[in-house]
């Protein structure tokens, strides 16, 4: 069965550890693991050996309750975030696209300085006005890719050692009026990660199907869809990925998120009229009529999300997170 694992530290400690989450407390996994790569390579068999113990009974070690710890982000840097845009069919409905047609793989990166705990503050930089979520699920790599590979499913399950929620928070007025899928997705504070480093054992690679993405603004259900509806499959996109990018233990890839953000993409009339507008105006437009939303994250808000398999045999745990500006 998959191990739910944190990454924590004892508040007013500052030593940083790695446990295995059980019943709402947390057990310390024995060894020095300073990254995610260290862990993978040397403390999962040690997880896994815990977790069993746990879940049998034979395991008399007093836990500590996970409501006393500080969980930080179980991803470390440094390492690559891979993401994938416009991946689920009703998303790029959402967004104008065809699912059906195919025509490519959107890929981008996101800077792991944008890494942060799941509990942590999203802090909105001042000059952003178009502040917005992606539910996704993360895959964590367990082992090197340095060459283009051909993946199936089976091949999956050696190369992805665990699943973590994502939320891939994007300035819009950035990230689209200047092109800057990097800087608009990157700022501190933009890629909340965690809370659970769930591991999977060998076969449960096929639940990466199966899985159910959830997303609550102030408790109002914004996303909410299933890996089920994913355009391009995880072993189809790693492969793609393996042509252009090596991959380390210990890097995630972001799978892409389902509809519900924000960014509402103008009808393809406006849009072409638009492109006969200069640039200035037009992006002033742009960044006028969005504004108009609702949706836009704003200061208070609160970010509630949960990434699990419809069976409930994978546990994600829960992500929170409050807007603050800088």
């Amino acid at each position: 069965m998959s191990c739910q694992v944190v990454r924590y530290s004892e508040k007013n400690l500052n030593q940083i550890s790695w446990g295995v989450l059980h019943q709402s407390k947390v057990y310390e996994i024995s060894g020095s693991f300073p990254n995610t790569a260290d862990f993978l390579n040397e403390g999962k068999v040690s997880a896994f050996t815990l977790s069993k113990a746990l879940k049998s009974g034979e395991c008399s070690a007093a836990g500590l309750d996970v409501s006393s710890l500080n969980i930080i982000s179980p991803i470390t840097k440094p390492c690559l975030v891979l993401c994938q845009g416009a991946n689920y069919r009703q998303h790029m409905i959402e967004s104008g696209m065809n699912p059906d047609d195919k025509k490519f793989n959107m890929f981008f990166t996101k800077s792991a300085g944008s890494i942060s705990g799941p509990y942590d503050d999203v802090v909105k930089p001042n000059h952003v006005k178009l502040l917005d979520y992606e539910v996704e699920l993360g895959l964590v790599i367990g082992k090197d890719v340095t060459s283009p590979m051909k993946f199936d499913d089976e091949k999956l399950g050696e190369y992805v050692a665990a699943f973590v929620i994502g939320n891939d928070i994007s300035a819009r007025d950035v990230q689209i009026p200047q092109m800057q899928f990097f800087k608009g997705k990157s700022y501190r504070s933009f890629c909340p990660l965690g809370p659970v480093l769930c591991l999977l054992e060998p076969g449960e690679i096929k639940q990466i199907h199966n899985m159910n993405l959830n997303l609550t603004v102030n408790g109002e259900v914004r996303q909410q869809d299933s890996t089920e509806n994913l355009v391009f499959k995880p072993a189809e996109s790693l492969s793609e990925f393996s042509q252009v990018s090596d991959m380390r233990v210990g890097d995630v890839v972001l799978t892409g998120t389902p509809a519900g953000c924000a960014l509402q993409v103008p009808p393809p009339l406006v849009v072409k009229a638009s492109g006969l507008l200069p640039e200035a105006l037009k992006w002033k437009i742009f960044i006028k009529m969005q504004s108009k939303s609702e949706k836009y994250l704003k200061s208070g808000d609160v970010i509630k999300t949960t990434v699990e398999s419809a069976d409930g045999s994978i546990q994600l745990g829960t992500q929170i997170n409050t807007v603050a500006i800088v």
